[in-house]
């Protein structure tokens, strides 16, 4: 991906120095203003108190000042440390990963096309407010389902967002219900979306640990447009934006995913990292400032990485068992790993391993199957799990040889 570097320095100096904080993360100009920082009142930055995390690594996990927070294993979707993890809050902005994913989706399904073009009605039309996030589509205009993915993601543009909202569902409202379908199939237990912004709504809250596992999705489900989440600017309109994630900007093991801003959430960042082959997420929500989020995200990405690590339990061509199978040519079958498998576990602990075998294993049995599972556990508490495979076919015997298995089992030979 090529960048303009001189027309991004300023961005990346301004965000360095912890002077690029927006009024809301609904940051936004004129067309010919500048960007400002506005005199943010205590009202609108409380200071959180440190909240401290619960995790399995001994000595604890730092205490972050945000009012929830979590840091996830891509990998397994396991939960490292947390505060309040599951308490529904303001998400702000961050709702807009929800909205990205659901059109990241119906591109890979073929119900939108990149090409497709999205019309802006009067009300999905941002009228420059300084208090709103706009990626300046003019009214009654039309722009590409690609670029509006870029405005919302990048720009976080509220007007991209209610105007996909409507071209998807009709309206922002069937926008959310098909928001709240896709949330209960992730198994976001505590999220409950009234639009496609973010912009305030007594009920429209999410949990730290849901938006982990939405930020999951989007890595793991829409690859072909996750690379969106890492670009610094985005023009359209003859507008240049950058993005707010000042992490891009500063740690190059960083690659998305979204932030947020009302006065009610507070200042929220959704971030993912990549080192040595293990990806971490990190949630961090309502807390004081711009440079707070990132500060503590970067406080809670270290810590993770110097407190956890990759472990191998098993190879992937070791038999892992060979459960017994009824009524085959072969009594057993050799089982295994389907695909290389790691687990995320606390440095310098061992990991231990169980098998599962799906009760009253019955031929045919064809290479290949999933016929149970294998578990790993570290201090006592399970880290992962993947399918149990069987290596080989075994194929039903003939009615002869299964009578004689049967009376044979009857018997308990």
């Amino acid at each position: 991906m090529q960048f303009n570097t001189f027309s991004l320095l300023p961005v990346v100096i301004a965000i360095a120095a912890g002077v690029l904080v927006p009024h809301s993360e609904s940051f936004a100009a004129s067309h010919a203003a500048k960007q400002a920082t506005p005199k943010k009142s205590k009202a609108e930055t409380p200071v959180q108190a440190p909240a401290a995390g619960q995790t399995a690594v001994a000595g604890g996990a730092p205490a972050i000042p945000a009012k929830a927070w979590v840091l996830m294993d891509f990998d397994s979707g396991e939960v490292l440390a947390s505060a309040n993890p599951d308490e529904p809050l303001p998400p702000a902005s961050l709702t807009k990963m929800m909205t990205s994913f659901l059109v990241e989706q119906a591109l890979r399904s073929g119900k939108l096309k990149k090409d497709d073009l999205v019309s802006v009605s009067q009300t999905a039309w941002c009228r420059g407010s300084s208090t709103e996030s706009c990626m300046y589509l003019p009214l009654n205009s039309q722009a590409t389902v690609i670029d509006i993915l870029r405005g919302i993601i990048v720009q976080s543009g509220n007007d991209a967002s209610k105007a996909i909202a409507e071209h998807m569902a009709g309206s922002e409202e069937g926008f959310a219900k098909l928001m709240n379908a896709e949330a209960k199939r992730l198994g976001m237990t505590n999220t409950n979306f009234v639009n496609a912004t973010g912009l305030p709504d007594p009920a429209h809250k999410a949990s730290a640990r849901d938006l982990a596992i939405l930020a999951r999705a989007i890595i793991r489900d829409s690859s072909d447009y996750y690379p969106i989440y890492a670009e610094r600017e985005f023009k359209y309109n003859g507008i240049k934006q950058g993005n707010r994630n000042a992490l891009l900007y500063t740690d190059p093991t960083v690659d998305g995913l979204k932030t947020g801003h009302t006065q009610e959430a507070g200042y929220c960042l959704v971030t993912s990292s990549k080192r040595n082959g293990m990806r971490l997420i990190t949630v961090i929500l309502n807390t004081n400032s711009a440079q707070a989020r990132a500060d503590e995200t970067r406080t809670l990405l270290g810590w993770g990485y110097s407190n956890f690590e990759k472990a191998t339990p098993i190879q992937p061509n070791a038999v892992v068992a060979t459960p017994k199978v009824s009524f085959g040519k072969a009594d057993t079958v050799a089982a295994g790993l389907g695909a290389p498998w790691t687990v995320t576990v606390p440095r310098g602990q061992q990991v231990s391993t169980s098998v599962q075998v799906k009760p009253d294993l019955e031929a045919p049995v064809a290479k290949g199957a999933v016929i149970g599972k294998v578990v790993a556990e570290s201090n006592g508490k399970p880290v992962g799990e993947t399918p149990l495979i069987a290596q080989a076919d075994v194929e039903r015997a003939g009615f002869m040889l299964r009578s004689w298995q049967r009376v044979a089992k009857l018997f308990g030979k």
